[in-house]
Protein backbone atom coordinates (compact mmCIF):
# COMPACT_ATOMS: atom_id res chain seq x y z
CA UNK A 1 0.00 0.00 0.00
CA UNK A 2 1.47 3.37 -0.94
CA UNK A 3 1.89 5.72 2.05
CA UNK A 4 -0.27 9.03 1.55
CA UNK A 5 2.19 12.02 1.13
CA UNK A 6 1.72 15.03 3.09
CA UNK A 7 2.40 18.16 1.78
CA UNK A 8 2.96 21.45 4.39
CA UNK A 9 2.91 24.15 1.71
CA UNK A 10 1.77 28.11 1.49
CA UNK A 11 0.40 29.38 -1.32
CA UNK A 12 0.93 32.96 -2.82
CA UNK A 13 -1.38 35.40 -4.76
CA UNK A 14 -1.65 38.37 -6.27
CA UNK A 15 -4.37 39.39 -8.18
CA UNK A 16 -5.95 42.04 -10.91
CA UNK A 17 -6.77 44.04 -8.13
CA UNK A 18 -3.38 44.99 -7.16
CA UNK A 19 -4.07 45.31 -3.56
CA UNK A 20 -1.09 43.15 -2.04
CA UNK A 21 -0.06 39.61 -1.90
CA UNK A 22 -1.84 37.33 -0.05
CA UNK A 23 -0.15 33.91 1.87
CA UNK A 24 -1.65 31.21 3.11
CA UNK A 25 -0.87 27.71 4.73
CA UNK A 26 -2.63 24.57 4.19
CA UNK A 27 -1.79 20.71 4.54
CA UNK A 28 -2.87 18.21 1.88
CA UNK A 29 -2.55 15.52 -0.11
CA UNK A 30 -3.52 17.01 -3.60
CA UNK A 31 -7.03 15.60 -3.51
CA UNK A 32 -8.19 16.82 0.00
CA UNK A 33 -7.58 19.62 2.23
CA UNK A 34 -6.16 18.16 5.55
CA UNK A 35 -5.64 21.15 7.26
CA UNK A 36 -5.76 25.02 7.13
CA UNK A 37 -3.36 27.24 8.74
CA UNK A 38 -2.29 30.77 9.18
CA UNK A 39 -2.96 33.34 6.18
CA UNK A 40 -1.84 36.93 5.81
CA UNK A 41 -2.30 39.76 3.87
CA UNK A 42 0.97 42.18 2.96
CA UNK A 43 -0.21 45.46 0.97
CA UNK A 44 1.24 47.11 -1.66
CA UNK A 45 3.13 50.53 -0.62
CA UNK A 46 1.04 52.94 -2.54
CA UNK A 47 4.33 53.82 -4.55
CA UNK A 48 4.54 50.33 -5.52
CA UNK A 49 1.20 49.47 -6.38
CA UNK A 50 0.95 53.03 -8.36
CA UNK A 51 4.15 51.50 -10.22
CA UNK A 52 2.88 48.16 -10.72
CA UNK A 53 -0.13 49.75 -12.47
CA UNK A 54 2.04 51.87 -14.60
CA UNK A 55 4.18 49.05 -15.82
CA UNK A 56 0.97 46.72 -16.29
CA UNK A 57 -0.24 49.51 -18.68
CA UNK A 58 2.36 50.42 -20.39
CA UNK A 59 1.63 46.44 -21.94
CA UNK A 60 5.13 45.66 -21.42
CA UNK A 61 6.55 42.49 -23.12
CA UNK A 62 8.62 39.33 -21.71
CA UNK A 63 12.01 39.28 -22.28
CA UNK A 64 12.45 43.29 -21.88
CA UNK A 65 13.85 44.99 -19.23
CA UNK A 66 11.49 44.44 -16.37
CA UNK A 67 13.88 42.69 -13.65
CA UNK A 68 14.13 45.61 -11.13
CA UNK A 69 10.34 45.16 -10.73
CA UNK A 70 10.27 41.44 -10.88
CA UNK A 71 12.75 41.17 -7.80
CA UNK A 72 11.07 43.50 -5.73
CA UNK A 73 7.85 41.91 -6.33
CA UNK A 74 9.32 38.66 -6.22
CA UNK A 75 10.71 39.91 -2.68
CA UNK A 76 7.71 40.80 -1.54
CA UNK A 77 6.06 37.51 -1.73
CA UNK A 78 9.11 36.01 0.24
CA UNK A 79 8.12 38.50 3.17
CA UNK A 80 4.45 37.58 2.57
CA UNK A 81 5.68 33.58 3.10
CA UNK A 82 8.00 34.81 6.29
CA UNK A 83 4.82 36.53 7.94
CA UNK A 84 2.69 33.37 7.73
CA UNK A 85 5.34 31.42 9.23
CA UNK A 86 6.57 33.47 11.98
CA UNK A 87 9.88 33.51 13.34
CA UNK A 88 11.08 29.69 11.88
CA UNK A 89 12.99 29.16 9.48
CA UNK A 90 11.05 28.32 6.38
CA UNK A 91 12.46 25.25 5.29
CA UNK A 92 11.91 23.57 8.88
CA UNK A 93 8.29 24.04 8.24
CA UNK A 94 7.58 23.83 4.39
CA UNK A 95 7.35 21.72 1.74
CA UNK A 96 6.59 23.63 -0.91
CA UNK A 97 5.45 26.80 -2.40
CA UNK A 98 2.50 27.76 -4.67
CA UNK A 99 3.39 31.14 -6.29
CA UNK A 100 1.26 32.33 -8.77
CA UNK A 101 2.87 35.59 -9.38
CA UNK A 102 1.70 38.70 -10.71
CA UNK A 103 -0.68 38.69 -14.20
CA UNK A 104 0.71 41.07 -16.39
CA UNK A 105 -1.65 40.59 -18.97
CA UNK A 106 -3.50 37.41 -20.13
CA UNK A 107 -4.47 36.53 -24.18
CA UNK A 108 -5.13 33.16 -24.59
CA UNK A 109 -6.36 33.42 -28.04
CA UNK A 110 -3.00 34.78 -28.97
CA UNK A 111 -1.49 31.37 -26.97
CA UNK A 112 0.08 33.75 -24.47
CA UNK A 113 -0.48 34.41 -21.00
CA UNK A 114 2.52 36.31 -18.62
CA UNK A 115 2.33 35.98 -14.51
CA UNK A 116 5.52 37.94 -13.44
CA UNK A 117 7.61 36.54 -10.90
CA UNK A 118 10.95 34.93 -10.32
CA UNK A 119 10.11 31.16 -9.15
CA UNK A 120 13.88 30.92 -8.94
CA UNK A 121 14.58 33.44 -6.36
CA UNK A 122 12.03 32.86 -4.45
CA UNK A 123 13.01 29.33 -3.93
CA UNK A 124 16.77 30.29 -3.28
CA UNK A 125 15.92 32.87 -0.92
CA UNK A 126 13.38 30.94 1.23
CA UNK A 127 15.32 27.54 0.88
CA UNK A 128 11.95 25.95 -0.28
CA UNK A 129 10.89 24.35 -3.80
CA UNK A 130 8.59 26.90 -5.05
CA UNK A 131 5.82 25.73 -8.08
CA UNK A 132 5.08 28.60 -10.88
CA UNK A 133 3.73 29.82 -13.97
CA UNK A 134 0.52 27.53 -13.26
CA UNK A 135 -0.80 28.92 -16.19
CA UNK A 136 1.14 28.54 -19.65
CA UNK A 137 1.06 25.17 -19.78
CA UNK A 138 -2.29 24.89 -20.68
CA UNK A 139 -2.47 28.46 -22.57
CA UNK A 140 0.18 26.13 -25.03
CA UNK A 141 -2.36 23.26 -25.37
CA UNK A 142 -4.96 25.05 -26.71
CA UNK A 143 -6.94 25.85 -23.22
CA UNK A 144 -8.07 29.53 -21.78
CA UNK A 145 -5.49 29.26 -18.86
CA UNK A 146 -8.19 30.27 -16.71
CA UNK A 147 -10.17 30.23 -14.14
CA UNK A 148 -7.61 27.26 -12.05
CA UNK A 149 -9.36 27.38 -9.12
CA UNK A 150 -12.09 25.29 -9.95
CA UNK A 151 -10.35 21.89 -8.96
CA UNK A 152 -9.51 23.69 -5.19
CA UNK A 153 -13.23 24.68 -5.24
CA UNK A 154 -14.22 21.34 -5.64
CA UNK A 155 -12.84 19.84 -3.01
CA UNK A 156 -14.03 22.38 -0.65
CA UNK A 157 -17.66 21.89 -1.78
CA UNK A 158 -17.56 18.27 -2.08
CA UNK A 159 -20.25 17.92 0.82
CA UNK A 160 -22.85 20.77 -0.42
CA UNK A 161 -26.21 20.14 -1.68
CA UNK A 162 -25.73 20.39 -5.40
CA UNK A 163 -25.26 22.14 -7.60
CA UNK A 164 -23.71 24.81 -6.10
CA UNK A 165 -21.44 27.49 -7.16
CA UNK A 166 -18.59 29.46 -5.88
CA UNK A 167 -17.98 32.63 -7.22
CA UNK A 168 -15.17 34.71 -6.93
CA UNK A 169 -14.95 38.51 -7.09
CA UNK A 170 -11.42 39.97 -7.26
CA UNK A 171 -10.89 42.24 -9.90
CA UNK A 172 -11.97 39.76 -12.70
CA UNK A 173 -15.25 37.50 -11.22
CA UNK A 174 -14.92 34.09 -12.11
CA UNK A 175 -17.31 31.11 -11.20
CA UNK A 176 -17.29 27.51 -10.71
CA UNK A 177 -20.19 25.29 -10.87
CA UNK A 178 -20.12 21.85 -8.99
CA UNK A 179 -22.82 19.41 -10.41
CA UNK A 180 -24.04 15.71 -9.54
CA UNK A 181 -21.02 13.61 -9.30
CA UNK A 182 -18.63 16.10 -9.01
CA UNK A 183 -18.67 17.53 -12.49
CA UNK A 184 -17.38 21.07 -12.48
CA UNK A 185 -17.64 23.87 -14.64
CA UNK A 186 -15.43 27.10 -14.24
CA UNK A 187 -15.46 30.39 -16.12
CA UNK A 188 -14.67 34.15 -15.82
CA UNK A 189 -18.11 35.82 -15.58
CA UNK A 190 -16.86 39.35 -16.31
CA UNK A 191 -15.66 42.47 -14.26
CA UNK A 192 -15.47 41.80 -10.56
CA UNK A 193 -14.08 44.91 -8.56
CA UNK A 194 -11.35 46.28 -11.31
CA UNK A 195 -13.70 48.12 -12.74
CA UNK A 196 -15.43 49.87 -9.81
CA UNK A 197 -11.78 50.33 -8.09
CA UNK A 198 -10.53 52.28 -10.94
CA UNK A 199 -13.54 54.36 -11.46
CA UNK A 200 -13.13 55.18 -7.74
CA UNK A 201 -9.15 56.21 -7.92
CA UNK A 202 -10.05 58.02 -11.15
CA UNK A 203 -13.01 60.10 -9.66
CA UNK A 204 -11.90 60.20 -5.86
CA UNK A 205 -7.95 58.77 -5.53
CA UNK A 206 -9.29 56.27 -2.85
CA UNK A 207 -8.50 52.49 -4.48
CA UNK A 208 -12.02 51.05 -3.62
CA UNK A 209 -15.70 51.60 -2.89
CA UNK A 210 -15.39 50.99 0.89
CA UNK A 211 -18.40 49.14 2.35
CA UNK A 212 -19.99 49.55 -1.00
CA UNK A 213 -20.83 53.23 0.15
CA UNK A 214 -20.80 55.21 -3.00
CA UNK A 215 -22.28 52.36 -4.90
CA UNK A 216 -25.34 52.41 -2.24
CA UNK A 217 -25.86 56.11 -2.79
CA UNK A 218 -26.24 56.18 -6.22
CA UNK A 219 -28.90 55.19 -9.13
CA UNK A 220 -28.03 52.66 -12.18
CA UNK A 221 -27.91 54.53 -15.43
CA UNK A 222 -29.90 51.94 -17.59
CA UNK A 223 -28.80 52.96 -20.90
CA UNK A 224 -25.25 52.66 -19.41
CA UNK A 225 -25.66 48.75 -17.99
CA UNK A 226 -27.23 47.98 -21.22
CA UNK A 227 -24.75 49.22 -23.79
CA UNK A 228 -21.79 47.42 -20.92
CA UNK A 229 -23.66 44.09 -21.32
CA UNK A 230 -23.33 44.22 -25.25
CA UNK A 231 -19.40 43.37 -25.04
CA UNK A 232 -19.05 40.36 -27.11
CA UNK A 233 -17.61 38.15 -24.23
CA UNK A 234 -21.08 37.84 -23.29
CA UNK A 235 -22.05 35.73 -26.23
CA UNK A 236 -19.39 33.74 -26.14
CA UNK A 237 -20.36 30.00 -24.33
CA UNK A 238 -18.40 28.65 -21.49
CA UNK A 239 -15.69 27.88 -20.64
CA UNK A 240 -14.03 31.61 -21.39
CA UNK A 241 -11.66 33.70 -19.44
CA UNK A 242 -11.07 37.61 -19.49
CA UNK A 243 -7.97 40.14 -19.28
CA UNK A 244 -8.11 42.43 -16.20
CA UNK A 245 -8.61 45.49 -18.92
CA UNK A 246 -10.86 43.83 -21.12
CA UNK A 247 -13.62 46.56 -20.34
CA UNK A 248 -13.06 50.07 -20.11
CA UNK A 249 -14.53 52.81 -18.32
CA UNK A 250 -15.20 54.65 -21.36
CA UNK A 251 -19.33 53.86 -21.28
CA UNK A 252 -19.38 55.63 -18.27
CA UNK A 253 -18.03 58.99 -19.41
CA UNK A 254 -20.57 61.84 -17.93
CA UNK A 255 -21.81 60.41 -15.07
CA UNK A 256 -21.14 61.33 -11.07
CA UNK A 257 -18.88 59.11 -8.41
CA UNK A 258 -21.88 57.96 -7.08
CA UNK A 259 -23.87 57.13 -9.88
CA UNK A 260 -21.41 55.26 -12.19
CA UNK A 261 -20.18 53.50 -8.97
CA UNK A 262 -23.59 51.94 -8.90
CA UNK A 263 -23.53 51.53 -12.25
CA UNK A 264 -20.46 49.14 -11.98
CA UNK A 265 -22.08 47.42 -9.14
CA UNK A 266 -24.91 46.67 -11.18
CA UNK A 267 -22.54 45.43 -13.85
CA UNK A 268 -20.84 43.20 -11.94
CA UNK A 269 -24.08 41.38 -10.37
CA UNK A 270 -25.54 41.61 -14.33
CA UNK A 271 -22.58 39.41 -15.35
CA UNK A 272 -22.49 37.25 -12.54
CA UNK A 273 -26.38 36.36 -13.24
CA UNK A 274 -25.80 36.20 -17.02
CA UNK A 275 -22.98 33.88 -16.19
CA UNK A 276 -24.99 31.29 -14.04
CA UNK A 277 -28.04 31.14 -16.63
CA UNK A 278 -25.21 29.64 -19.22
CA UNK A 279 -24.66 27.15 -16.47
CA UNK A 280 -26.62 23.62 -17.00
CA UNK A 281 -29.01 24.33 -13.37
CA UNK A 282 -29.21 27.15 -11.17
CA UNK A 283 -27.65 26.36 -7.94
CA UNK A 284 -29.05 25.87 -5.00
CA UNK A 285 -26.67 28.29 -3.09
CA UNK A 286 -24.29 31.16 -4.27
CA UNK A 287 -21.08 30.93 -1.82
CA UNK A 288 -18.28 34.29 -2.26
CA UNK A 289 -15.19 34.57 -1.93
CA UNK A 290 -12.92 37.55 -2.70
CA UNK A 291 -13.04 41.20 -2.26
CA UNK A 292 -16.40 41.67 -3.87
CA UNK A 293 -18.18 39.82 -1.00
CA UNK A 294 -16.96 42.77 1.25
CA UNK A 295 -19.19 45.27 -1.06
CA UNK A 296 -23.08 45.14 0.57
CA UNK A 297 -24.08 46.88 -2.51
CA UNK A 298 -22.88 44.35 -4.93
CA UNK A 299 -24.18 41.54 -2.51
CA UNK A 300 -27.82 43.05 -2.30
CA UNK A 301 -27.65 43.31 -6.45
CA UNK A 302 -26.51 39.92 -6.59
CA UNK A 303 -29.07 38.27 -4.36
CA UNK A 304 -32.12 40.58 -5.99
CA UNK A 305 -30.62 39.12 -9.39
CA UNK A 306 -29.90 35.81 -8.64
CA UNK A 307 -33.05 34.91 -6.71
CA UNK A 308 -31.23 32.23 -4.82
CA UNK A 309 -29.06 32.14 -1.78
CA UNK A 310 -25.78 34.72 -2.47
CA UNK A 311 -23.81 33.83 0.76
CA UNK A 312 -19.89 34.94 2.08
CA UNK A 313 -17.87 31.52 1.98
CA UNK A 314 -17.42 31.94 5.50
CA UNK A 315 -20.55 30.35 5.95
CA UNK A 316 -19.06 26.93 5.41
CA UNK A 317 -16.07 27.72 7.16
CA UNK A 318 -13.43 29.20 4.50
CA UNK A 319 -11.96 31.94 4.52
CA UNK A 320 -12.93 34.34 1.61
CA UNK A 321 -9.98 36.85 1.78
CA UNK A 322 -7.14 33.85 1.28
CA UNK A 323 -8.92 31.17 -0.43
CA UNK A 324 -6.90 32.11 -3.77
CA UNK A 325 -4.07 31.73 -2.05
CA UNK A 326 -4.86 28.30 -0.53
CA UNK A 327 -5.84 27.24 -4.08
CA UNK A 328 -1.94 27.65 -4.85
CA UNK A 329 -0.71 25.62 -2.30
CA UNK A 330 -3.52 23.01 -3.30
CA UNK A 331 -2.27 23.34 -7.02
CA UNK A 332 1.15 23.11 -6.07
CA UNK A 333 0.78 19.82 -4.29
CA UNK A 334 -1.02 18.18 -7.29
CA UNK A 335 1.88 19.53 -9.52
CA UNK A 336 4.38 17.74 -7.62
CA UNK A 337 1.93 14.39 -7.80
CA UNK A 338 1.50 15.03 -11.87
CA UNK A 339 -2.37 15.75 -11.16
CA UNK A 340 -4.30 17.94 -13.33
CA UNK A 341 -5.46 21.77 -12.36
CA UNK A 342 -7.16 22.45 -15.62
CA UNK A 343 -9.96 20.36 -17.56
CA UNK A 344 -12.23 20.66 -20.64
CA UNK A 345 -14.93 22.09 -19.14
CA UNK A 346 -13.03 24.80 -16.75
CA UNK A 347 -10.46 26.29 -19.31
CA UNK A 348 -12.00 24.69 -22.40
CA UNK A 349 -8.10 22.96 -22.87
CA UNK A 350 -8.45 19.28 -24.74
CA UNK A 351 -7.89 17.06 -22.21
CA UNK A 352 -7.16 17.21 -18.49
CA UNK A 353 -3.81 19.38 -17.83
CA UNK A 354 -1.41 19.46 -15.06
CA UNK A 355 0.37 22.70 -14.75
CA UNK A 356 3.05 24.51 -13.01
CA UNK A 357 7.32 24.57 -13.03
CA UNK A 358 9.22 23.22 -10.01
CA UNK A 359 12.26 24.78 -8.63
CA UNK A 360 14.55 23.90 -6.28
CA UNK A 361 16.55 25.87 -3.66
CA UNK A 362 20.06 25.05 -5.84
Amino acid sequence: MTKQRIFRAVGLMSGTSMDGVDAAYLETDGHRVLAFGPCRSIPFAPAFRERLRAFIAAVPQPGGDHAEIEHAFTDLNAAAVRAVLGDAAPASKLDLVGFHGQTIWHRPHLGRTWQMGDGARLARDLGVPVCFDFRSADVAAGGQGAPLAPVYHAALAFELPRPAAILNLGGVGNVTWIGDDSVILGFDTGPGNGLLDDWMLTHTGTPMDSDGVASGTGAVAGDVLAALMHHPYFDRLPPKSLDRFAFTLDPLAGLGVADGAATLAAFTAASVNHALRMCPAMPARVLVTGGGRHNPTIMRMLADGIGVDVEPIENIGCDGDHLEAQAFAFMAARAVLGLPISFPSTTGVPKPMPGGRIVKPG
